[in-house]
C-alpha cells in the first residue's frame, strides 16, 4: 500500500505527510469519522511509512509495501506494531504449561484469528469479538510493558487502538498514564467512530484528525482503477449500495470477483428487506406481516435490522426517482428495475417524505436499543397506512 492508495482522504493524508516530512508528528492521534472511511487503513499506512526499509521516497509516496517490514505489518507480525481491539477475556488467561490448553481458550483464539484473517482480506473491516466486554486492562498493561523498550528495528513503535470508546475504565486509566508521559519512540493512534464516547481526558491528549465519508465520485474512481472488470450497472450498484462505506464496498467487490454476488451479506439483507416489504403490503395479511416482523426480530441482530431498513430507504429512493422520471437509470438497485416499475404502477401517490421519515425513525429506535419487535411491528403498521394498504 502507499499514500496514493488511500481513498478519498487527500486532506488527511496531506496533513500526515507534512508531519512526517517535518518530523513534527504528534505523540498521539485520534482518528475519527463514520464507519468505513478508511481510518484504520490510514493508521496502518502511517505505521508502514515510519518503519519502511525503503525510506527514500516515503515522504512523497508512503511505504513501498514490499519490504520485509511492510509485509510483516500487513500480516500483523511486526514486533513494533501493536493492534488492539476488544477481545474476549479468555485470550488473556494464563495456562498451566503442564496441562493441555483449555477448550474455551482454543475456541477464543480461533475466533480471534478468524477476525484477523478478515482484516487482512478487507482492511476496512473493524474487528470486535462478540463475547468481549471491551478493551481489557491486561491489553493496556501489555502496551505499557512494550512501551518501556526501544523499537526492535529501525523505526518507531506504533500502537493502534481500535474502538477506544470500549476501553474498560481501569484500562482507560492505564492508557491515560501512558499518554500523559509518552515515550518518544512510541506513536499512539486511537481510531473511533464514536469519539464522543471516548474518555475526555484521553481525547484531550490526542491530536484529532477527522475523516469524512467517501464521496461517490472517489469510490467510483477507485473501482475504475482497482477493478476495471466491474463496469456499468455493477459498479453503479456497488457505489450506491455501499453509501460511502469502504468496508461494505470491498465486501461487495470481493463477492462479485469471486462470482458469488448473491452470497454477499448486504445483498442478501437487501433481498430480505424487499421480501419483508412484499409481506407488509399484501392486502388483508396484516397478521402474516406481523409474524414476519417477529421472525426478523428473533433472527437478526441490531446491525442487520438497521441494514435492512437502510436497504428499504434506498429502494424507496429508486421508486421516487422512477416516479418523477420513468427513464431514470442511476438506480441504487439497478438489478431491481422491474420490481421498482411495478411498485410505481401499483402505488400511484405515496407520501415518500413521510415514508422516509418513518423509516429513519425506526432506524434511530433500533440504534437506541428500543425493542426490535415493537419497533418493526409499529413500523409495519405505519408503512401499510402510508401506502394505503389495509
Amino acid at each position: 500500500m502507499s499514500w496514493q492508495n488511500i481513498i478519498g482522504q487527500n486532506l488527511q493524508v496531506g496533513i500526515l505527510q507534512k508531519a512526517v516530512s517535518s518530523g513534527r508528528l504528534a505523540h498521539a492521534y485520534l482518528f475519527t469519522g463514520p464507519e468505513g472511511t478508511g481510518k484504520e487503513s490510514v493508521a496502518f499506512e502511517l505505521a508502514r511509512a515510519l518503519n519502511c526499509e525503503t525510506r527514500a521516497a516515503v515522504n512523497e509516496t508512503g511505504s513501498c509495501g514490499t519490504c520485509r517490514s511492510c509485509r510483516d505489518i500487513g500480516s500483523f507480525m511486526h514486533p513494533d506494531i501493536e493492534y488492539v481491539f476488544p477481545v474476549e477475556s479468555a485470550l488473556l488467561e494464563k495456562n498451566d504449561p503442564a496441562k493441555s490448553e483449555n477448550k474455551r481458550i482454543t475456541e477464543a483464539r480461533e475466533r480471534y484469528e478468524s477476525l484477523i484473517e478478515q482484516k487482512q482480506q478487507n482492511p476496512y473491516f473493524t474487528p470486535s469479538m462478540d463475547r468481549s466486554v471491551g478493551i481489557l486492562t491486561e491489553q493496556v498493561t501489555a502496551l505499557q510493558q512494550k512501551a518501556s523498550f526501544m523499537p526492535a528495528e529501525k523505526g518507531k513503535k506504533v500502537f493502534i487502538i481500535s474502538q477506544p470508546e470500549k476501553l474498560h475504565p481501569s484500562a482507560a486509566n492505564k492508557l491515560l498514564k501512558l499518554l500523559e508521559e509518552p515515550p518518544e519512540h512510541v506513536l499512539f493512534i486511537l481510531v473511533s467512530s464514536r469519539p464522543e464516547s471516548v474518555l475526555p481526558t484521553i481525547r484531550s491528549r490526542c491530536q484529532t484528525l477527522k475523516f469524512s465519508r467517501i464521496k461517490p465520485a472517489d469510490l467510483d474512481n477507485w473501482l475504475n482503477i482497482a477493478h476495471p472488470e466491474l463496469q456499468g450497472d455493477t459498479r453503479r450498484f456497488i457505489t450506491s449500495f455501499s453509501r460511502g462505506n469502504l468496508r461494505v464496498a470491498t465486501d461487495i467487490v470481493n463477492s462479485f470477483t469471486e462470482g458469488n454476488p448473491e452470497n454477499f451479506e448486504g445483498i442478501a439483507t437487501r433481498n430480505r428487506a424487499i421480501d419483508y416489504l412484499r409481506k407488509v403490503l399484501s392486502p388483508n395479511k396484516l397478521g402474516e406481516a406481523i409474524a414476519g416482523t417477529e421472525e426478523l426480530s428473533r433472527n437478526l441482530g441490531k446491525q442487520e435490522i438497521i441494514s435492512l431498513l437502510a436497504s428499504l430507504l434506498l429502494f424507496f429512493q429508486d421508486i421516487c426517482h422512477r416516479k418523477i422520471d420513468h427513464n431514470w437509470t442511476s438506480l441504487n438497485n439497478p438489478d431491481l428495475g422491474e420490481a421498482i416499475d411495478r411498485f410505481v404502477q401499483n402505488f400511484t401517490d405515496p407520501d415518500f417524505f413521510a415514508i422516509s421519515t418513518t423509516t429513519e425513525e425506526a432506524i434511530r429506535s433500533i440504534q437506541r436499543n428500543v425493542n426490535p419487535l415493537l419497533t418493526l411491528t409499529a413500523y409495519s403498521i405505519r408503512l401499510k397506512n402510508l401506502l394505503g394498504r389495509s
